[in-house]
């Protein structure tokens, strides 16, 4: 077994050591080595400069255990996947309910079985990153959906992958899913991470998508918690094939620690990628977006738009790197983030990269980060709103802005009330 130097790691060797009789130990023994390599990250590694986890994991809570009688109330009319506390609940997903052409399989089943193509793809280089964090997801995945779209196949109704923790007292929970389309394939995805109660939970959850040539995915992911001293890293990997276009759009609400990433690789020509997302946080919430785009094959475009609203003492992070390839030529990317400070103790980290090694290209970044627009402010006031509503008109237009291209109206519906609904919290 491999020993770690720290303590978080030591207590996290039982996990592995008991995942490894749950199927892909080989997998999971290659994942745990280049974890424990590095450890749990800290503000000297550089992409973890911003967010101390290894602070916030010193303690790591024992794994969720599967239990019955829980209800999950829905948010959306879609079809339901759900995985609560580590597990995935057949009995309280909609499986019949998933159209032709369409598949999904426990993931805890396809490990234990050694199903080729969900082992290929969960070794593959484009899932292997530099993350440490991604890798111990790997080590202690204990379940999770594979869902596979056909090649042609057209979904009306979004399918829903919701990750729940119910535990009533502190665990820990690793779950990761896998999202694989066929040529030409088209479908609405959500991701919904959430917690029943406000135990100090540890969440890691991944989500891999592998896009095939010309298949299309707008892909809405919902993060919210239910206290301060909750933890969670989610993970976006993707990859696009040729003519590929994956939109990915994110809403995330307070969650106490919460760390988001991607890792997205561009390699097909003319494939397109969005990524868009708002933040909302209060009281002493922390919230990490960042992402890495990498070029590999020319005629790419990417863009990605990130607005933040921070209030009292939380703070905000946006961490982004473009990568262009060399021969990644007439590459177009952009990357923007905003942020809005509601209160004098918020704070706004915003760190931008481009690393191009391509002469033809068209890349740019932007960051931006201050009060809201007095002259706005003062423009809705003088027409007889009072502040609070003219705030809250501002706050709304100001995160709706990241949903720009967002065709689902329900969706769009959903996060507008969302967002609507925070303001309100913050009122009172």
């Amino acid at each position: 077994m491999v020993q770690l130097a720290t303590a978080a790691g030591d207590a996290f060797a039982p996990m592995y050591e008991e995942m490894k009789l749950q199927g892909a130990a080989g997998l999971r023994t290659a994942a745990w080595e280049t974890y424990a390599a590095k450890g749990l990250p800290n503000r000297r590694v550089e992409s973890w400069h911003y967010t101390d986890l290894k602070a916030a994991l010193a303690r790591p809570a024992p794994l969720a255990i599967a239990r019955g009688g829980v209800e999950v109330a829905r948010s959306h009319d879609s079809i339901r996947l759900v995985v609560l506390d580590g597990a995935f609940r057949p009995e309280l997903s909609d499986v019949a309910a998933l159209p032709r052409g369409v598949t999904v399989q426990p993931l805890r089943e396809a490990l234990a079985q050694a199903t080729p193509g969900v082992m290929a793809l969960l070794a593959s280089d484009d899932v292997r990153t530099d993350d440490a964090l991604l890798s111990l997801n790997t080590a202690l995945m204990q379940d999770g959906v594979i869902l596979r779209i056909g090649d042609g196949v057209t979904i009306e109704r979004p399918i829903e992958i919701a990750c729940i923790l119910s535990s009533e007292d502190a665990r820990s929970s690793f779950t990761r899913s896998l999202v694989v389309m066929g040529k030409g394939a088209r479908a609405t995805i959500i991701e919904a991470a959430g917690a029943l109660t406000d135990v100090p939970a540890q969440d890691n959850q991944a989500l891999i998508v592998r896009l095939a040539p010309s298949a299309t995915l707008d892909l809405f992911t919902h993060a919210t918690g239910q206290g301060e001293t909750q933890t969670r890293v989610m993970s976006l990997v993707a990859h696009l094939d040729e003519s590929a276009k994956l939109s990915a759009f994110s809403l995330i609400e307070g969650a106490g620690l919460l760390r988001r990433q991607i890792f997205a690789r561009i390699d097909g020509e003319h494939a397109s990628l969005a990524l868009q997302g708002a933040t909302l946080a209060r009281g002493r919430d922390h919230v990490d977006v960042t992402l890495v785009v990498d070029h590999a094959k020319p005629n790419g475009q990417s863009r990605e738009r990130f607005r933040n609203i921070l209030d009292g003492n939380s703070a905000g992070v946006f961490q982004g790197k473009i990568i262009v390839r060399p021969g990644a030529q007439k590459t177009d990317g952009v990357m923007q983030s905003k942020a809005v400070l509601l209160s004098d103790s918020a704070t706004m980290n915003n760190k931008p990269e481009l690393e191009i090694f391509a002469d033809d290209v068209q890349c740019g970044h932007g960051a931006t980060c201050g009060r809201l627009d007095k002259d706005q402010l003062f423009y809705l006031m003088a027409r007889g709103l009072p502040r609070g509503e003219a705030e809250a008109l501002l706050i709304e237009g100001f995160a709706n802005e990241a949903f720009e291209g967002l065709g689902n109206e329900p969706l769009r519906g959903f996060i507008s009330a969302r967002i609507s609904q925070w303001m309100s919290g913050r009122a009172a």
